[in-house]
């Protein structure tokens, strides 16, 4: 005999159709039981699972089942298998790589945008995604202080955004490039300028579009990791002799390893004198122009070609969603739209999203967004912002101020740099500072990163968790202290 659903129907005989309406609704009021709950006490995990390879994989079933479960069952199983072995992002003591907050307004506006499951390839198949897309990324242009001509197209990630952009770059240079490629016709090299701490993503984009790596051009930086005017000029000059092309520079406002900020207003003068399009990389720090006290950081963005800002990343809005702001979108357009006859519609005068990317289906992402801003409105979000930034000084400081500790890098934002410096050659501290990040991850309630700056490894403590307080950060610090200490005294 098959179960009983909580609608009282049988639920084993039901071999078409959706489950019985009752049983759907008691398993989403729990579903949201569990994540008020997840949400309200994550931090009764340790922010990385105590879990080895292979550990959640041999606890599910070799083979997948016959019969359909209980959707009871299925939230047992979330309960006990994913929740407790998952990396808790949204826990408030993780302080690694750039923090993502799945935020109550953030999950609730995912959840509904699931419920309605809209395909917003076409204004037609989503009229309201469309439209309220097009809306909240009006809304975010206002937020930052960007001119009126900038218009917003969400994508998953800051890599596929810079993709688009560098695409849009391609296209502007070789407007033929559509139909006849990079090797349909004899062109010279192209080159993509870029910082030598700018996010791998721009390598990537450049192999997904035939440039290779080598079209990628790491101009040096100056002693707080920012590109050098100078150097990108030269290296620009460099190539157009060698018979190559220069075609985009991207400029980066928060790089990943220091959150070091780019001079983008000389890179977008010597941009518009070269004719090259100019990239804003603010996948991180772009929210932070939110706080007009901090605009300064951003200064000549607004002559940007293109800008991309992950609200995913700061703006507390879950996984995933990256906003890439065009000065042109038919530029844009232009590159990638290709409508075949069943995907014609009689609309006039609106925006099929489709034609914007490469991809044709496209996720309803800019609810979450909008929930986002909704609920904490322009002052709530600098509040919050204002105090990653505050919290990020004192952790700094107090770095500053502790013998055996030194700063790395400049701290612009929510990022601090910085390393422990016991009295060993300097082959020898880059292990200690691992080990030394390895014993404070280990014990549960914080997560840090690295990374590597001039040549030695670095410590990273990332703040942009909506939960995070000082509390956390002051856990962090004791740990570090008694982790230094304890692995000085072991150091012959």
């Amino acid at each position: 005999m098959g179960e009983k659903g909580s609608g009282g129907r049988d639920r084993g005989s039901q071999e078409t159709g959706e489950l019985p309406a009752g049983e759907v609704r008691a398993a989403l009021h729990r579903a949201a039981d569990l994540v008020a709950d997840y949400l309200e006490g994550v931090e009764r995990y340790p922010v990385v699972p105590r879990i080895r390879p292979g550990d959640v994989r041999a606890q599910l079933p070799a083979a997948p089942p016959e019969r359909g479960e209980p959707l009871d069952a299925l939230l047992a199983d979330y309960a006990r298998l994913i929740e407790p072995n998952v990396t808790h992002w949204n826990h408030p003591g993780f302080l690694a790589y750039f923090a993502t907050t799945g935020s109550a307004p953030g999950v609730l506006g995912e959840l509904l945008a699931a419920g309605i499951n809209a395909q917003a390839m076409l204004w037609r198949t989503g009229p309201a995604p469309t439209e309220l897309e097009e809306h909240v990324c009006d809304w975010l242009r206002r937020l930052l202080g960007l001119p009126e001509p900038f218009r917003g197209h969400i994508n998953d990630t800051a890599s596929m955004s810079s993709l688009l952009a560098i695409a849009a770059a391609r296209h502007r240079a070789l407007p033929d490039v559509r139909e006849q490629g990079l090797t349909g016709h004899a062109v010279p090299r192209l080159v993509v300028y870029a910082s030598e701490h700018a996010h791998s993503s721009i390598d990537k984009a450049t192999i997904t579009l035939g440039l290779g790596t080598s079209g990628v051009r790491r101009v040096p930086c100056d002693a707080t990791y920012a590109m050098r005017p100078v150097a990108l000029a030269e290296a620009i000059a460099d190539d157009r002799r060698a018979g190559r092309r220069p075609i985009a520079v991207v400029a980066t406002v928060g790089t990943t390893s220091s959150t070091a900020v780019d001079p983008v207003a000389a890179a977008g003068a010597l941009a518009r004198r070269e004719g090259l399009w100019l990239h804003v990389d603010a996948a991180y720090a772009g929210p932070a122009a939110v706080c007009p006290e901090l605009r300064h950081h951003f200064a000549g963005w607004e002559d940007a070609d293109s800008i991309v800002l992950n609200p995913h990343k700061w703006m507390f809005t879950p996984m995933d969603c990256s906003v890439l702001l065009l000065r042109d979108p038919d530029a844009l357009r232009a590159a990638f739209s290709l409508v075949p006859e069943y995907l014609r519609t009689a609309e006039r005068g609106v925006t099929n999203l489709n034609e914007y990317g490469p991809q044709l289906g496209r996720r309803f992402r800019a609810l979450k967004l909008w929930f986002v801003i909704r609920a904490y409105g322009a002052e709530g979000l600098r509040t919050r912002l204002r105090a990653h930034c505050a919290l990020a000084r004192a952790f700094a400081e107090w770095v500053d101020r502790e013998p055996g500790f030194e700063l790395v890098a400049p701290v612009p934002f929510s990022v601090v740099c910085f390393r422990a410096v016991p009295h060993l050659p300097p082959a020898e501290q880059d292990a200690f500072n691992e080990r030394l990040m390895a014993e404070v991850n280990a014990a549960g309630p914080v997560f840090l990163s690295h990374t590597k700056l001039d040549g030695r490894l670095v410590l990273r403590l990332a703040i942009g968790n909506i939960r995070t307080e000082r509390r956390h950060l002051e856990t962090c610090w004791t740990l570090l202290r008694e982790a230094a200490a304890r692995l000085g005294a072991q150091t012959p």
